[in-house]
């Protein structure tokens, strides 16, 4: 009886688990845009771009566009999201995605809409969007 048991509550793990990783995976690949997608998007409709890397790296080079910097390792994303507009649209980078991703899926998770991870900021320098130092 005890063997049945374990046998179901394995199951249930891994069923709950795929569950939860397609769930995941499926709500945030539609924040997952490209530098090539955020070009063509920001030319169409323009909204608040935020680095969220640390104070250092942004002084090493940033994105023109950007219009905020919110590290995200010091938690000051955190404690700005409830004064951000949730009716804005939002694009996030950070070095390679990571962070950006994370701080995407915090904000979508707070209701806001219009929230897009744009990647990595030498992916987004390759494709030619414009940095400042």
């Amino acid at each position: 009886m005890d063997m049945k048991k374990g046998i179901t509550k394995t199951l249930l793990l891994i069923i709950t688990g795929v569950f939860m990783f397609n769930f995941l995976t499926r709500s945030s690949g539609d924040m997952e845009i490209s530098a090539e997608k955020f070009k063509e998007r920001f030319e169409g409709k323009p909204g608040v771009v935020i680095d969220v890397r640390t104070k250092e790296e942004h002084e090493a080079g940033h994105l023109k566009l950007t219009d905020a910097l919110y590290n995200w390792l010091d938690g000051e994303l955190h404690d700005a999201v409830d004064q951000l507009d949730r009716d804005e649209t939002y694009y996030l980078y950070c070095s390679t995605g990571n962070r950006s991703g994370q701080a995407a899926q915090i904000m979508k998770s707070k209701g806001f809409e219009n929230v897009y991870n744009i990647g990595g900021y030498q992916d987004l320098v390759d494709s030619g969007v414009e940095t400042k130092r």
